[in-house]
């Protein structure tokens, strides 16, 4: 199932997590090695299922795409899958899914006493000071990011 959040005109889909299905993945039970390479081994496989690895509050989790560059310095770019947990309380520096007047955002939250920061990763952004004026919403907490190479 598809939503879609209509503001200002533009489209923001979100798509609601099933775990109805069940498939599973082999997965390898040595890790690999970002650095040396380790000599071969012999490996058993097992198996994962991505529902059950990504999603932990089936009713709550719905994915997103992302649209633009403001949280490219910490590895989140234009087009990423977003796993994004509606039930999860908002902490700081999360990485969040947020409404502000009017409009979705993709920001790290950082929770002060009288106010909020919206902060981008990415100098070309300033970060965004939500106050009592704002029309403000944490909508979700980005729980995972899945991306093409």
């Amino acid at each position: 199932m598809q939503l879609h959040k209509i503001h200002k005109n533009k489209v923001l889909e979100f798509f609601v997590a099933s775990t109805n299905t069940h498939i599973l993945i082999p997965l390898s039970s040595e890790s690999i090695s970002a650095g040396f390479p380790s000599p071969a081994q012999d490996f058993s496989e097992h198996s994962i299922d991505l529902n059950l690895a990504l999603i932990r509050n089936p009713s709550s989790t719905f994915f997103s795409r992302v649209s633009g560059d403001s949280m490219k310095d910490i590895g989140i770019h234009d087009g990423d899958l977003l796993v994004v947990d509606k039930s999860l309380e908002p902490v700081d520096n999360k990485i969040a899914v947020c409404f502000i007047d009017g409009e979705f955002t993709l920001k790290r939250i950082n929770i002060e006493d009288d106010y909020c920061l919206l902060m981008p990763a990415n100098d070309n952004y300033k970060p965004i000071k939500v106050n009592e004026d704002n029309d403000f919403v944490i909508w979700g907490i980005v729980t995972y990011v899945i991306k093409e190479f």
